[in-house]
């Protein structure tokens, strides 16, 4: 299996060993961040600094004004942690390593956005919003998304992209000084709790044939036991089936406008992947689809190793599964198992790996990933 591993510019620019570095592992890609949210991350090997603070969402890379003027949503530029054309950069260094280099593009995740365009965020049925989930049922945030896709995908020299968040993001949010764990929320519950009740969402519950304040008054009932602490959430009864129904659709809409966007813009032979999971409920990085509709749509998913299963069934010749490996240990990953976690992956259909992240993995983290990349027959 080919394996490629996530990398951010700052982690290339101003350090010339790290393309070899990169190359050495035994990698045959890199998944580059050409758009990406806030974040603060550690560079253990870098000659100029260790911590590095994205403190918004930005794209990576000088964006186009004739594509942007006039419009009330734009992307932002990138601060002094990714300053001018720093993807272009880091991307000609990694290619010259002899690294074929693929765009990662962060959609709906945009907590700036959020704070500056409160109408734009995900409201749960208490009225409380989200700001760092763009709502995708907005015509002007799916126009946003679906452009940002198509410029931030399509950088020069870029042999394929993987689109991140393209689809509903919700609750789960990894936010600073959280304190949102004292009511322990399983699956169930942060499905009702990322349930959206702006505008928008309200006139598509309402197109259903189901009323958004029965249905916010459900939800709130459902979760009722969950804040008492004595029991987990309920059903929605007869909303459950329309409610699922319709988000699914809407994100099924912006996955098909993202990606015929892309396709519109890229040369021939591009690669477009989504970061996916088999369940259409879920919400957030990987988030929720239909295997096969999104198997028909792109060229392939990324997605945990252990979700690959339910994709195979629909994989056709050259449909890419990549299993999205942890391979930070201080991060919960387990590199000293990465050749068993990639058998296993190749057994339920993968086709490629995606290791996550080789910018913040320690030194004996990566050389973990060497051994493991050997004893497949990558290094």
């Amino acid at each position: 299996m080919r394996a490629g591993a996530f990398v951010y510019p700052w982690d290339v620019v101003g350090d010339r060993a790290a393309p070899g570095r990169l190359a050495g592992l035994g990698l045959a890609s890199v998944t580059l961040a050409s758009a990406y949210h806030s974040t603060r991350a550690v560079t253990p090997r870098h000659p100029a600094h260790r911590i590095v603070t994205a403190e918004h969402a930005a794209v990576l890379y000088p964006p186009d004004p004739a594509r942007w003027s006039g419009r009330a949503l734009r992307p932002y530029a990138a601060g002094e942690w990714a300053p001018g054309d720093a993807y272009g950069e880091a991307a000609r260094a990694l290619a010259d390593a002899g690294l074929e280099v693929h765009t990662w593009v962060v959609l709906a995740h945009n907590s700036r956005l959020g704070a500056e365009r409160p109408d734009t965020s995900v409201v749960n049925a208490y009225g409380d919003r989200y700001p760092w989930a763009p709502c995708i049922a907005r015509p002007d945030v799916r126009a946003y998304l679906v452009d940002l896709a198509a410029e931030a995908a399509v950088r020069p020299g870029a042999a394929g992209t993987e689109l991140e968040s393209c689809g509903w993001y919700g609750l789960a949010h990894l936010h600073a000084h959280d304190k949102t764990a004292g009511v322990p929320l399983g699956d169930r519950e942060r499905y009702l709790m990322s349930l959206c009740f702006c505008s928008a969402c309200r006139q598509g519950y309402e197109a259903g044939g189901v009323d958004p304040d029965t249905l916010a008054a459900a939800v709130r009932g459902a979760l009722e036991p969950v804040w008492a602490g004595t029991e987990a959430a309920g059903g929605l009864g007869a909303l459950e089936a329309p409610v699922l129904a319709w988000r699914a659709g809407t994100a099924r809409a912006l996955q098909e406008a993202a990606v015929g966007a892309v396709r519109a813009a890229a040369p021939a032979g591009f690669r477009v992947l989504l970061h996916a999971d088999p369940e259409p409920h879920r919400c957030g990085a990987d988030v929720g689809t239909d295997p096969a509709h999104v198997l028909a749509l792109a060229d392939g998913v990324v997605t945990p190793a252990a979700s690959v299963g339910p994709f195979g069934a629909w994989a056709r010749p050259g449909t890419v599964l990549a299993a999205n490996v942890g391979v930070v240990a201080g991060m919960g990953g387990s590199p000293g198992t990465l050749a068993e976690d990639a058998e296993r992956a190749a057994a339920d259909g993968a086709t490629e790996l995606r290791l996550y992240h080789a910018g913040l993995a320690s030194d004996a983290d990566l050389a973990s990933v060497a051994d493991g990349l050997r004893a497949l027959g990558q290094g």
